[in-house]
């Protein structure tokens, strides 16, 4: 696969509740403004695009700095899990950002087959700084969807 950056962005419906760790966050009845999607090699060295665009979009929802720092150290080490701290050739790493009114959510997909037990000390560290986590194995590999509550309020 050549190195490239692929990005595309939609508008479409609200979505259903989202679960996982934690109570629910129910994000139905609110529209989406954006949805992006980014898919890069699955190599670390391309990390700081999706932690370029994960700070741009929570800066659109007016979260504060501390919050777009904690959404872009929470992005980076779920790609590093789902990447296994090695680059994997000929596969990619997919993001796919969904902008709600009071919320943002970052599903990353990687070749990952496995994630570690979840009293490992990375989840602890996701768990500190979004509001939600998610994760899941699929026979293409591992995801994980980080979603944060923030920003301006109405």
């Amino acid at each position: 696969m050549s190195e490239q950056v692929v990005a595309s962005s939609t508008t479409t419906p609200a979505a259903a509740p989202i679960e996982g760790s934690g109570a629910p966050i129910d994000l139905s009845g609110e529209a989406i403004e954006d949805a992006v999607e980014i898919r890069l090699p699955a190599d670390s060295a391309f990390l700081s695009v999706l932690r370029t665009a994960t700070a741009g979009l929570a800066a659109r929802l007016d979260f504060t700095l501390d919050e777009i720092e904690d959404l872009r150290i929470a992005v980076d080490e779920a790609c590093a899990l789902l990447l296994e701290h090695t680059s994997h050739l000929g596969e990619e790493l997919h993001a796919a950002f969904t902008i709600h009114p009071h919320a943002l959510d970052v599903l990353v997909k990687g070749p990952a087959r496995t994630l570690p037990e979840r009293n490992h000390f990375a989840w602890s560290v996701l768990e500190a700084l979004v509001g939600q986590v998610e994760t899941g194995v699929s026979d293409h590999g591992s995801w994980i969807r980080l979603t944060h509550v923030g920003g301006r309020r109405t």
